[in-house]
């Protein structure tokens, strides 16, 4: 069960490194695992440290016997080996998959000395020590084999115990031999595994002798000296007058970045208030125009005030009932105790006076025709 979901996960992965422009469809991306706590402690012990194995005879397991599953007490012996300079995911993926080959297997990863690997292969950046305990360190690796042999012989197989070799199926040319492997694939003992694509201890130093300038130069700002690094007196300065070139063109940009934000919240901010202000000025002009336009309110106010004011000045009128002035009464004559007809008739009264309405009787009309 094991095996077949790491093997699900491991193409999965591949998948999606050779999708197009690193994208990933939903129906490729590995499912969700389960959390759990492998309890792995200690790093994987060194052949050359373990006990000697007991003294039954050693024979080998088959192909059909190692994938039906064998006893507990007897895995599947699988052995990998390699430089594994600069260990790297690619180096851990295929001990992975050498440790899943089968439902039970005790992986033995051999690694090849600074001699061997300086004579058939080329300079390490780490040396043989460092490699071990690199190796030591996989989770996968169930035993580490120091100074292995750079082709395997019957009688290493035979020391160790081994079941079957796993390493890509690629024709690994060196030695003299255009494979190293093919006696053990001649003697079915081969387990092919896949290669993982993009990343070899060769891509890494390729990426450091591209960039040189870069490292060294992070390496000198870092503490190191131009002597631990191999750098001339005249590069020392250059690399620290192009650091100091980049930190001037990092600080400009910066404030370019931060010049542009502060102009863009300062557009955001104006066109905020100039909407504010083209709202508060449609609703200044509705109230004006409701106020002050020719229905507005100011405009019923005064004709509301003119009303009242005229009404106050003006007098009140009669009631529609009461008698006009040629429909009254005539007043009352009367005569004075003193006015006789012996008396002579009183002065006219100027034109004036009856214009004023004092009344004539008609007896003083009688006495002066008299």
């Amino acid at each position: 069960m094991e095996a077949h979901s790491s093997s699900r996960l491991l193409l999965a992965r591949k998948r999606r490194r050779e999708g197009s422009n690193g994208e990933t469809e939903e129906g490729e991306r590995p499912g969700k695992v389960p959390r759990c706590t492998v309890g792995l402690k200690h790093p994987a012990p060194f052949a050359d440290e373990l006990e000697p194995a007991d003294d039954k005879p050693y024979q080998r397991v088959s192909m059909d016997e190692a994938k039906r599953g064998t006893q507990p007490e007897r895995p599947v012996r699988v052995y990998a080996d390699g430089i594994f300079d600069v260990f790297h995911s690619g180096h851990a993926r295929a001990l992975m998959q050498a440790k899943c080959l089968f439902p039970n297997t005790h992986l033995i990863v051999g690694v090849c000395s600074d001699d061997l690997t300086h004579k058939y292969k080329g300079f390490t950046v780490m040396n043989e020590d460092e490699r071990y305990d690199a190796v030591s360190h996989c989770r996968y690796v169930d035993e580490v084999v120091r100074n292995a042999p750079w082709t395997l012989t019957p009688e290493f197989l035979a020391k160790h115990r081994i079941d079957f070799v796993a390493h890509d199926d690629i024709p690994y040319s060196s030695a003299g031999s255009d494979d190293v492997y093919k006696h053990i694939k001649e003697a079915g003992m081969f387990a092919p595994t896949q290669r993982t694509e993009g990343i070899s201890t060769s891509d890494i130093i390729t990426r450091i002798v591209r960039d040189y300038d870069v490292y060294v130069r992070r390496n000198l700002q870092r503490g190191y000296t131009a002597k631990e690094l191999n750098v001339s007196f005249i590069n020392e300065k250059k690399y620290h007058l192009q650091e100091r070139v980049d930190k001037v063109k990092r600080k400009v940009r910066d404030v370019e970045e931060k010049s542009k934000e502060f102009v863009q919240k300062v557009e955001e901010k104006s066109i905020d208030l100039i909407q504010k202000w083209e709202e508060k000025s449609r609703e200044f002009i509705g109230n004006f125009l409701q106020m002050f336009g020719p229905e507005g309110a100011l405009k019923h106010m005064l004709k509301e005030g003119k009303g009242r004011m005229l009404q106050a000045i003006s007098p009140r009128q009669s009631p529609d009932s009461s008698p006009t002035r040629e429909e009254r009464s005539p007043s009352p004559t009367f005569r004075l105790p003193f006015f006789t007809k012996t008396s002579p008739p009183p002065s006219p009264l100027p034109h004036h006076s009856a214009a004023r309405g004092y009344p004539i009787s008609e007896d003083d009309g009688e006495d002066d025709e008299d």
